[in-house]
């Protein structure tokens, strides 16, 4: 089903707007990728934050002209899907989940930075931790050296507290003889 100019102008729009949102795009083959797997794997974008397209490339190629994903224009060619995320590795990430359980779904590329990505690149965008995860283990970070302060100082006065009751328990006795 071909679209008409104005519905190509509306496809455009939308894609620039998620262009000039985004962090990061992935672009990903899939061909041979049943109903039931592209669904599920729509499902698990849209929880995290990811906007998954199925574009003419085309198309693709002038909605990210003059972004920072245009250097890789020349890599949108075959059946792709485009993965857009506010967040620098959700995108990455999800292609790189599904992409490890379905081999039908190859992945061709990215752009994160005003850089272009290849494999490699976009699988090691991938492995890094969520911005969740990798706040909470700044936050572990910070509070190492106060926990083990307290813990420290816990030790301390279980210690002398200890030390004191015994030294008591002596002179109570000699007390009581």
């Amino acid at each position: 089903m071909s679209l008409n100019r104005s519905e190509k102008e509306a496809v455009i729009s939308d894609v620039t707007s998620l262009a000039a949102k985004a962090q990061t795009l992935v672009m990903a083959e899939y061909r041979g990728i049943t109903v039931a797997d592209m669904t599920k794997l729509r499902t698990d974008a849209r929880s995290k934050g990811v906007t998954l397209s199925v574009l003419k490339n085309t198309l693709a190629r002038r909605a990210v002209a003059g972004s920072a994903f245009e250097i890789i224009g020349d890599q949108m060619t075959g059946p792709l899907i485009y993965g857009f995320s506010e967040d620098a590795v959700a995108a990455a990430k999800v292609v790189a989940d599904f992409a490890k359980t379905n081999d039908k779904l190859v992945i061709r590329g990215g752009a994160f930075g005003g850089k272009a990505l290849d494999v490699e690149g976009v699988k090691q965008l991938a492995n890094i931790p969520s911005k969740e995860v990798l706040l909470a283990q700044l936050l572990g970070l910070m509070q190492s050296p106060i926990s083990r302060t307290a813990r420290v100082l816990a030790a301390l006065a279980e210690k002398r507290g200890g030390g004191e009751a015994q030294a008591e328990a002596p002179a109570a006795e000699a007390q009581a003889a």
